[in-house]
């Protein structure tokens, strides 16, 4: 009987809470403040979404890795990801917006603005240190507008609200409306390969201009097994592994510079009916493949080389297809240097000629 009643006890407690809770988060969710744009804790934050009134629209979303998607589709690039959530904490309000601009900055953002939705996890039960029932929940959504007047901060306006704000990041000379990009390209990640030498199992380097310039490396869990020419199927005389493995090296972080998807059709058809200059193909230990084709890109500039000649193609720039043909990108020699050699860059003794960039010499 005693035990039965300790037991009445507990639950009427447990009902108590519940409700002091229940009614604690209907009042707080009616009374939110209407300027509360930061999230104090972007840690818990499983996504964002933002769309804008011409049908463009975001998704990035945290895997349980840790790593952030795009569009359920994409990896995400991380800089812009995190970036984004520290301007979610960051986030201030200057002022509400002055009554004489009220109804005109109410229709901007009714008109430009851009719809942002923030989910969490969050617990059901937090009262007293007790978390209990993690779920994820949409905590804020808001409109992000243009640029005040002096360009040094934006509008903005939580949905279910009549007053606009206007805020601001300490520190930033400018406005926050640019990091509320819904264009995906913004959003993407620029990697076209990211592979230590352990993960490798092949490359393939092809130059159709040059086919004795195309050679083949192989591995087993980072060892060197094989290097061998296209042409013939023979080993290299005289190989350098110290220069294999700077080689292979270099495909632990290789990006791109830019989208270049749109393109004028015509130029981009001319581009990529033309002879590739150099098929790289990555075969990593899960037998996944990465194949990289890339196109000279026209000297458009004139730029000349060092006895003042004008170059044939652009010597800082290659166009390229990365993303299993998905991807018409630009890539720059600087960042893809170790990569591009030539087959006789490997001999022992052979020593690239200065300022010409990678296999184009």
């Amino acid at each position: 009987m005693k035990k039965n009643k300790y037991i009445l006890l507990l639950v009427l407690l447990l009902a108590i809470v519940f409700l002091v809770l229940f009614l604690t988060n209907s009042t707080t969710t009616f009374r939110r403040s209407m300027s509360d744009f930061a999230v104090a804790d972007t840690s818990t934050v499983t996504k964002f979404f933002m769309t804008d009134k011409n049908n463009n629209s975001v998704k990035v979303s945290r895997k349980e890795t840790g790593a952030w998607v795009l569009n359920d589709s994409y990896t995400a690039l991380k800089f812009n990801v995190d970036l984004m959530l520290k301007t979610m904490t960051d986030i201030q309000v200057k002022s509400p917006v002055a009554m004489a601009a009220h109804n005109t900055i109410v229709k901007h953002l009714a008109v430009n603005g851009v719809k942002v939705e923030v989910y969490q996890m969050v617990y059901r039960l937090d009262f007293l240190g007790i978390r209990l029932f993690r779920h994820e929940k949409l905590t804020k959504v808001y409109y992000i507008g243009g640029a005040t007047p002096d360009n040094q901060a934006s509008y903005a306006l939580m949905e279910d609200s009549e007053e606009p704000f206007v805020i601001y990041l300490p520190g930033l000379k400018g406005f926050v409306t640019p990091r509320f990009s819904t264009i995906e390209r913004y959003w993407r990640d620029l990697t076209v390969f990211k592979n230590d030498i352990e993960e490798i199992r092949s490359v393939k380097m092809e130059v159709p201009e040059n086919p004795e310039y195309s050679f083949e490396v192989q591995l087993d869990k980072g060892r060197l097994t094989r290097f061998t020419s296209l042409i013939d199927n023979k080993p290299l005389p005289g190989l350098d592994t110290l220069k294999v493995f700077n080689f292979l090296s270099g495909f632990r972080n290789a990006n791109f510079e830019a989208f270049l998807n749109d393109m004028d059709k015509r130029t981009k058809d001319s581009v990529l009916n033309s002879k590739p200059f150099i098929i790289i193909t990555l075969v990593d230990t899960l037998n996944r493949t990465n194949t990289v084709r890339t196109y000279h890109k026209p000297n458009l500039f004139g730029q000349k080389d060092y006895q003042g000649r004008i170059l044939p193609y652009d010597p800082d720039r290659l166009y390229a297809i990365v993303n299993d043909g998905k991807d018409f990108v630009l890539i720059q020699y600087f960042a893809f240097n170790k990569i591009l050699r030539p087959k006789p860059f490997f001999a022992k003794g052979f020593k690239m000629p200065s300022g010409q960039p990678g296999i184009a010499n």
